[in-house]
């Protein structure tokens, strides 16, 4: 099982053993495939200490010397029950959160209660409920196919019951369900030429066409590319250059979309391999596959009908393009990347100006990422086949960060500078966090308790006392135990702009979804659908203002954003290790 999948199904599945879903809307069971990270390799135990970090934090660079060092507050509150977070009240909500039907019936449930409610607070609510999951119980096709049967309807309602205005404020409503699934989804809507077509036939085309005049993007698949340039959210109809090895190591380039099939690569390969006439069928030989490998030796072999694989690959992983008969013969890529010892070392870096260049990218990546893209994420299976590529690779960057917190301190040979090293990451975790940017600041931290690091004993003796009493509190923060509540009292207390752990929201949709039924006698468990787009709407929150910050003012800021867009890591556990052992041997 991949590292991200454990840390989404940790402490779910005890609970969840006896209720797993075990409907489908077509039978199947659930796969992923595989993440664009590992995502929590790292991940530390509960520690034995009490310590609580309070909300604020005003560190001193260099000495760490704020309010982590004095708080005695206790960040941990008592976990949630699903009760508490149900809604209630005797309106549209109330009947739709705890409703259990067909697909078909929610619809006409949610027109009837968009004529008589008057809440307008409420409504809102259960249209987004229904819009950000209704992909999860009812495709595309199905949902604009029942609108479209309920316009006509709503007209004839004029003639039957003799309510004029009734008819056509139902008949308004229908088609304000549709413009605004239209809204919501139209970056998506992009790449699915059904759905577009259905679009049209409803008349509501013209907020899809309108959302992206633009041609596709031409996109070199390289982290270094560009690194300067705002990252704009990936899309399937983009077309990238990718390299693409055989077993000899030798490699080709090819040009597709990033969306492509498997199958649609492996033609393209063998085109530039001549492994085949292109006068024989356009079809790439049955015997060849493609599968990438990492740099520990680690193997996927994608199926021919699988898609988008290019954003899951690992931080230093390689596409092969082989044979059934050659996979055993392949080698994986050098275990150690060409890390460059050009530029300024991490701890002579001005580590205010470090720390804002990484939130300001960790949030362009943040914001590349569609809402949707979490509900597909967790629900992905045969039915729901969608395209997660933003966030994966913001999955992929939470683990390029515990690598290269990893790396850099055990690339010093040094005790002293070692410990000078160590003592930098925890000043930039503490920079990290007073910026609301948890996500590095979870990285960070994580990657200083890897246990490749954490066992260098001699190097944390070094640290002074105080940086130790701040990382303490950093680990209290991020305690898993309570169900990581520590961390949720932290963030409640935020305003946005912030940066989440996006892992822990994936998490609790996980639970979410493997903790209820989405079908309850093969009708549609609504309320759970109520709490999957609530976790969703968090996110929506975090980033509901703009992220404004003081940046360019480092003599070599352009230099800094240029390191942490392409980061240079091992990702080799093993090796890791090894470079551990050697700066600091076991006992005898």
């Amino acid at each position: 099982m991949k590292q991200i999948e454990r840390f989404l199904k940790k402490q779910t599945s005890t609970l969840t053993r006896s209720r797993v879903d075990k409907d489908a809307f077509l039978p199947g069971t659930l796969k992923r495939r595989p993440s664009a990270s590992n995502i929590l390799p790292f991940y530390k135990e509960p520690p034995s200490g009490n310590d609580s970090p309070r909300d604020e934090v005003s560190p001193e660079i260099g000495c760490l010397d704020g309010k982590w060092l004095d708080t005695e507050e206790d960040l941990t509150s008592p976990s949630l029950s699903s009760g508490e977070i149900s809604p209630s009240g005797s309106g549209l909500g109330s009947r739709l959160w705890y409703l259990s039907d067909t697909p078909e019936n929610i619809v006409k449930y949610l027109l009837e209660g968009l004529v008589e409610t008057s809440n307008q607070a409420e409504t809102e609510t259960i249209l987004d409920d229904f819009l950000l999951t209704h992909s999860v119980f009812m495709p595309t096709d199905m949902l604009l196919q029942v609108l479209h049967k309920q316009y006509p309807l709503a007209s004839s309602q004029r003639v039957v019951n003799g309510n004029g205005a009734y008819a056509q404020l139902a008949k308004q409503n229908a088609l304000m369900i549709a413009t605004s699934w239209a809204e919501k989804c139209k970056h998506l809507l992009l790449e699915d030429e059904v759905a577009c077509q259905n679009a049209e036939d409803f008349g509501v085309g013209g907020t899809v066409r309108f959302a992206n005049p633009v041609k596709p993007l031409f996109r070199h698949f390289s982290r270094t590319s560009s690194c300067l340039q705002q990252r704009e959210p990936l899309r399937g109809t983009d077309e990238i250059f990718c390299q693409v090895y055989a077993t000899d190591h030798s490699y080709v380039t090819i040009k597709s979309r990033l969306s492509a099939s498997v199958q649609e690569i492996l033609l393209g390969v063998a085109e530039k391999m001549q492994h085949f006439d292109s006068e024989i069928e356009q079809r790439p030989p049955e015997n060849l596959l493609l599968v990438s490998m990492k740099s520990s030796g680690e193997r996927t072999v994608f199926r021919l009908d699988e898609d988008s694989v290019f954003t899951t690959l690992g931080i230093n992983s390689h596409l092969f393009a082989c044979t059934k008969e050659s996979i055993s013969f392949l080698t994986p890529p050098p275990p150690i990347p060409c890390i460059s010892d050009e530029g300024p070392e991490i701890n002579e870096m001005n580590m205010m100006e470090l720390a804002n260049q990484i939130t300001a990218f960790d949030w362009e990546l943040f914001n590349c990422v569609h809402e949707l893209e979490l509900v597909h994420y967790v629900f992905r299976n045969e039915t729901i086949r969608r395209r997660t590529a933003n966030l994966e690779l913001v999955l992929q960057r939470c683990s390029e960060v515990q690598h290269w917190v990893a790396t850099k301190i055990l690339m010093c040979e040094r005790l002293g500078k070692r410990a000078q090293v160590l003592k930098t990451f925890i000043s930039i975790a503490a920079l990290c966090r007073e910026k609301q940017n948890l996500f590095s600041f979870f990285a960070i931290v994580m990657g200083l308790c890897n246990a490749a690091v954490s066992r260098l004993s001699l190097t944390w003796e070094k640290l002074p006392a105080k940086c130790k009493k701040v990382f303490q509190k950093f680990e209290s923060l991020t305690d898993p135990s309570r169900n990581h509540k520590s961390y949720r009292d932290a963030i409640s207390r935020m305003n946005p702009p912030l940066i989440p752990f996006i892992p822990l929201l994936l998490k609790d949709m996980t639970f979410i979804h493997e903790g209820n039924k989405t079908f309850l006698n093969q009708l549609v468990n609504f309320e759970k659908m109520h709490m999957v787009a609530e976790t969703v709407r968090s996110m929506r929150r975090y980033r509901s203002s703009p992220l404004r910050m003081e940046s360019d003012l480092a003599p070599n800021h352009i230099q800094i954003k240029a390191y942490v867009r392409q980061l240079q890591v091992i990702d080799n556990q093993q090796l890791l290790y090894d470079l551990s052992y050697r700066l600091e041997p076991k006992d005898p």
